[in-house]
């Protein structure tokens, strides 16, 4: 069953929470890709840190919006900066890593956005 099926039997959920879930799973996925493809290289640190740091949040959001915790809105807020702070950082760097990396953060702050609202 794709993550997307078992996102779709919570049913607790609507739609907009169900896509900032996935939205902020294939953020980490591919935040991790991303930091992973950045070490090495001295100029590309604070990418992989920040990648880091969106790979962490990003699925500790899609967690708690999962289980409906009530920290969910204020952890979407702190998650929608981190992913324009990383998308700003990636877009900086012509690697077709960080440019993906990049678009998929700015669909996950979005939609996180409107769920910290």
């Amino acid at each position: 069953m794709s993550l997307s099926e078992t996102v779709s039997k919570i049913e607790s959920l609507n739609d907009e929470q169900r896509d900032c879930i996935e939205n902020c799973n294939e953020a980490a996925q591919v935040c991790e890709w991303c930091a992973d493809e950045c070490l090495g290289s001295e100029e590309m640190e604070e990418c992989a840190r920040l990648c880091r740091d969106v790979a962490d949040l990003t699925s500790m959001h899609a967690r708690f919006m999962a289980r409906d915790s009530n920290y969910s809105s204020q952890l979407a807020q702190a998650c929608a900066g981190a992913c324009e702070e990383c998308a700003e950082e990636c877009e900086r760097h012509d690697a077709e890593h960080c440019q993906i990396c990049a678009e998929v953060l700015r669909d996950c702050a979005e939609t996180c956005r409107e769920m910290a609202s």
